[in-house]
């Protein structure tokens, strides 16, 4: 049982949806994408970046786009546009914690607050198995992307995101 209740509402999430995961401990301080791949030896191919979104224009609006760390999730004209608003960007730490109940570096689509609207790019969905966010810096979930076709309030987006190269 884990003591974090972030951590624990990931976990309680996998296993109702009768997920195929790992869970893997991680130092909090080496949670960033770049820094995890590297010290751990994931490929950034099977990373994937979950980043909640907040709109300005109208104000009040998140959602979750889930993307492979090799790409750039498309704010401004693909999660706008599924948003239903006018401008949006990357949300701060604090609205990130306040939406979510979780540090930047940790921020999963599992566990998330009943209602929040997640969209994960089609890219995400062909690999086998994806590393994600645990609900803290200081967790991992390797995982079969089968299960966020299965969770409520998510969406499979194709041109999610673009190449970084």
């Amino acid at each position: 049982m884990r003591t974090d209740p972030i951590e624990q509402r990931v976990v309680e999430q996998l296993d109702s949806l009768g997920a195929d995961y790992e869970l893997v401990e991680i130092d909090p301080d080496l949670a960033d994408t770049a820094a995890f791949c590297e010290t751990y030896g994931y490929p950034l191919d099977i990373s994937a970046n979950a980043i909640l979104i907040a709109s300005r224009r109208p104000a009040g609006v998140v959602a979750l786009g889930l993307v492979l760390a090799t790409t750039r999730l498309d704010v401004n004209r693909v999660m706008c546009g599924l948003m239903g608003v006018k401008k949006a960007s990357f949300a701060p730490a604090d609205v990130t914690r306040e939406a979510t109940g979780m540090e930047i570096g940790g921020v999963t689509p599992f566990g998330l607050p009943a209602g929040t609207t997640t969209y994960v790019d089609a890219a995400v969905m062909i690999q086998d198995r994806v590393i994600v966010g645990g609900g803290s810096r200081a967790l991992k979930v390797l995982v079969a992307p089968a299960v966020f076709a299965g969770m409520a309030g998510v969406t499979v987006v194709d041109g999610l995101a673009r190449s970084t190269e």
